[in-house]
């Protein structure tokens, strides 16, 4: 449904983006994960067609986004960080004129709008100004306008910004109302949005892609050194270590705080490519101990998104990555497109 291959963007001397390659099947939904100014923002405008790339192509349901971007912009509803909304208008005239703008007229017209509302939860405050809405409401209405094509893609730009908690959890759940239904490409330097409501993500950091498409656990396992298994025991601490410490396979045992009484909890590590749980349980039980938990431990989504973006650079040395300067970039072609 979507192919990006070697985009690269440049404003002026500075990289946003380079080289980026990925694609997107039907009915997914795909996480664009990255910290601010890595240039998620530059590459979602360049599958809108905001924005031409320096080089290299992208397609959306086969349409190249340079050469047919209206057949593109057909297809694709596109819903910016901050979403353009007019704040005099009620949510249904607003959504209807958006209808109006993508070239809706008569019943089909009313026939979307009704749709948008009822998908997007607005029934009731159809009949309300948007600027009288809470900022979670204001962000439905945005989803709506993306949404009143009825397009086969979806683009999102960090749609949860700035929202509470419960209206966070609101505009997920619509979110994922939609899997199946829609091709989804959700931005977002936000790790919940991703593990919550994704089914595979990418990593991009000063414009480069650090880790393709995959899941967290493929994203998990590719990043491992060794495996890791947490340990609930009843029993005498230095008993159950040196049992299980003589165990083939087992590379160290670590035994943690105590829990109390004779309970305690250990980490036991064993190579990437061992599977210790059986012979662990087997000498947990066979040395007359309880064995109260035991399960694999593995890296959360935030050490693993840590660990790809992270890189450490001497003091005053200068950058290979000239992307760290997207942000203000961007900001600068937003200003001149403006004039």
């Amino acid at each position: 449904m979507i192919e990006v291959e070697g985009l690269t963007k440049y404003y002026g001397p500075v990289l946003g983006i380079k080289d980026v390659s990925f694609s997107v099947d039907k009915g997914e939904i795909l996480g664009f994960l990255g910290p601010n100014g890595a240039g998620k923002s530059t590459t979602m405008r360049i599958l809108t067609c905001f924005m031409p790339p320096t080089s290299g192509a992208a397609r959306v349901h086969g349409f190249d986004v340079f050469r047919d971007s209206l057949e593109v912009r057909r297809r694709v509803g596109y819903m910016p960080e901050s979403v353009p909304l007019y704040t005099d208008m009620s949510v249904r005239t607003y959504l209807s004129f958006v209808a109006e703008l993508k070239g809706m007229k008569g019943k089909g017209r009313r026939a979307a709008v009704d749709r948008a509302i009822e998908e997007c939860a607005l029934q009731g405050v159809n009949g309300r100004y948007v600027g009288k809405l809470s900022k979670g409401y204001r962000q439905r209405v945005g989803l709506a306008q993306a949404l009143i094509h009825d397009p086969e893609v979806l683009i999102l730009d960090e749609p949860t910004m700035g929202l509470d908690p419960r209206q966070i959890i609101e505009i997920r759940r619509l979110i994922r109302n939609l899997r199946g239904q829609r091709t989804i490409i959700l931005s977002s330097h936000i790790l919940p949005e991703v593990s919550q409501v994704c089914d595979t993500m990418i990593i991009i950091n000063k414009g480069s892609l650090v880790a393709q498409k995959s899941t967290p656990e493929q994203l998990n396992a590719s990043l491992k050194s060794s495996n890791q298994i947490f340990l609930q025991v009843d029993g005498s601490p230095e008993e159950v270590t040196s049992a299980l410490d003589s165990l083939e396979g087992v590379l160290s045992v670590v035994l943690k705080e105590p829990v109390s009484g004779q309970i305690n909890n250990y980490i036991v590590e064993s190579g990437s490519d061992m599977d210790v749980r059986g012979r662990v349980a087997a000498a947990v039980t066979g040395g007359g101990w309880g064995l109260l938990e035991l399960r694999p431990l593995g890296l959360s989504l935030e050490e693993i998104f840590i660990q790809l973006v992270t890189e450490e650079q001497p003091p005053d040395a200068p950058s290979d990555h000239p992307a760290q300067g997207t942000e203000a970039a961007e900001d600068a072609h937003d200003i001149e497109e403006a004039r």
